[in-house]
């Protein structure tokens, strides 16, 4: 077995995100920009850009974060999928863990949060699109009832490679 499936559980605490949690946000994101395939973009975020990014999530009541031993070890948010209105029902998910922090709960408690706020919300459906070899991102989603809606190859590129995006649906309503 995995010695990351092996630690003990944190306990964790998930609650809404508030406006000084930006810079926390910023270095989970900014570690996954420069280590991980799981954000498509070689540009780390810079402070003000971290505080407008969370400020529209948080302005629709959209992003979480866990805190775990005192720190923030996670966060998540939804927001649209698309931006035309007839995609207004639909949102996409991102869930992202602190390095160190994986296989405690803190994702499994950050997604549940955020599907009970998106269906909350009155909306339909939560999209995930995540890189297709992450599968511990695609076990995750497949726990909490997501489906494979389909894997559209080489769309991205990263680290001097093409990368394939696999689509996952859970109907909220």
């Amino acid at each position: 077995m995995n010695p990351i499936y092996e630690r003990t559980r944190a306990d964790v605490t998930v609650r809404r995100a508030r406006p000084d949690d930006a810079e926390a946000v910023r270095a989970i994101r900014n570690h996954a920009i420069e280590h991980t395939t799981a954000l498509w973009t070689q540009t780390p975020q810079s402070p003000a850009e971290a505080v407008a990014w969370l400020a529209a999530h948080l302005d629709r009541g959209s992003a979480f974060v866990a805190e775990a031993e005192g720190e923030v070890a996670g966060f998540a948010v939804h927001g649209p999928w698309r931006h035309l209105d007839g995609y207004r029902h639909t949102v996409e998910d991102s869930v992202y863990v602190r390095e160190g922090r994986h296989g405690l709960g803190i994702g499994s408690a950050l997604l549940k949060a955020l599907i009970a706020s998106a269906r909350d919300a009155g909306h339909h459906v939560m999209i995930a699109g995540i890189e297709a070899g992450n599968t511990a991102s695609i076990r995750l989603h497949e726990r909490f009832g997501f489906h494979h809606a389909g894997t559209v190859p080489e769309v991205g590129t990263k680290f001097g490679r093409w990368l394939d995006l696999t689509l996952m649906r859970l109907p909220l309503t």
